[in-house]
């Protein structure tokens, strides 16, 4: 019998094409797998694209431990809603979505209930706990799927529902700050960097030392100045956000801001960070991190994105190369962001 789900058209295939991770470690691979059914909170999406995400690599590689195995991965996912569970309201057959890293929460824990669900104890994340977009069709739950705004194409949406909301919590947390330090210019940074020339800040881009092309890439995108990492800026920053998950950067970035100036971590995963002298923490400077994101954070930055307006730059990878976009993406080799293109069909 053919794959027919209820409030929807009738698919003429009950398996999907998924890319599937066995075992931390080992390639990526292609297989067959049945198409998923939403339960009453859920949608099922018809899978556009999917963004490449770094957290991507940290899972693969293993620094992210327990991932439901196997693993279909992604969590920037954009594509239409294919059938509805019973409960949800707020989504009907046909509409564009996006679903980010953040796929569950509990509501009920001490953090849900202080409006910091982003902190949940029993949180379930989109292509770790949650199978994600690395595959035709996903399951997700309706209560974490935003509206893609119409300004933007499926591919250049994609970028947007990672590197573009946990861009934009970090830079939440940076108040005010005028000069603005980005360790990693990748993308999150540019994005961000359109973020901050709107609103008139500047922004000072860090890369590794060899890396010349992405210092173009930062100064094509309006950097006031762009050098590597191993670098000070030309004047003390306000603010700092380490985009790169490499843990000698916190030093360098404490060095390199102002008094009461402020440090943000914005990766999820980060290699162990030197003892460094009390004496470049001292004089108010702070150093925080971000981890994962609210729905608020959401509606905010997709609200915020068309006014800019932010434009992505994508490199695009079909389904059946995603080990090869995340090689790319682990040496160094995309500016802007990798994304997969999934179904491209009208």
């Amino acid at each position: 019998m053919p794959y027919t789900p209820c409030h929807a058209q009738t698919y003429p295939l009950r398996f999907m094409r998924a890319i599937i991770l066995d075992a931390p470690g080992q390639p990526l691979h292609l297989a067959d797998l049945p198409i998923p059914k939403p339960n009453a909170q859920q949608v099922l999406i018809r899978v556009r694209a999917c963004g490449i995400c770094r957290t991507d690599l940290h899972i693969v590689d293993g620094e992210l431990p327990h991932p439901k195995l196997p693993l279909v991965l992604g969590h920037q996912i954009v594509g239409t809603v294919a059938e509805i569970g019973d409960r949800v309201q707020q989504f009907t057959v046909g509409a564009r979505v996006g679903v980010p890293w953040l796929g569950h929460t509990c509501n009920c824990c001490r953090f849900c209930l202080s409006d910091r669900e982003n902190l949940c104890d029993n949180a379930l994340f989109t292509g770790y706990q949650i199978d994600g977009g690395y595959a035709e069709y996903a399951v997700a739950d309706a209560q974490f799927c935003f509206p893609i705004p119409a300004d933007y194409p499926d591919l250049q949406a994609a970028p947007l529902l990672c590197a573009g909301l946990i861009g934009y919590r970090s830079y939440k947390m940076i108040g005010d700050a005028k000069r603005l330090g980005f360790y990693g210019f990748g993308a999150a940074a540019h994005i961000l960097i359109q973020l901050a020339g709107y609103q008139e800040r500047q922004v000072y881009a860090f890369t590794r030392p060899d890396d010349i092309p992405g210092q173009n890439f930062a100064r094509k995108l309006g950097a006031m100045w762009a050098g590597g990492s191993d670098c000070l800026p030309p004047e003390p920053l306000d603010a700092a956000i380490i985009f790169a998950p490499t843990g000698a950067l916190v030093p360098a970035a404490l060095r390199a801001i102002d008094k009461g100036g402020v440090v943000v971590c914005a990766g999820i995963h980060m290699s162990d960070i030197p003892s460094f002298p009390y004496e470049i923490l001292w004089s108010e400077r702070t150093l925080r991190s971000v981890a994962n994101l609210t729905r608020e954070d959401g509606e905010e930055f997709l609200a915020l994105a068309p006014q800019v307006p932010i434009r992505t730059e994508v490199t695009t990878f079909p389904l059946e190369r995603a080990n090869e976009a995340l090689d790319a993406l682990r040496r160094g080799q995309i500016n802007g962001a990798a994304v997969l293109v999934i179904d491209d069909r009208s």
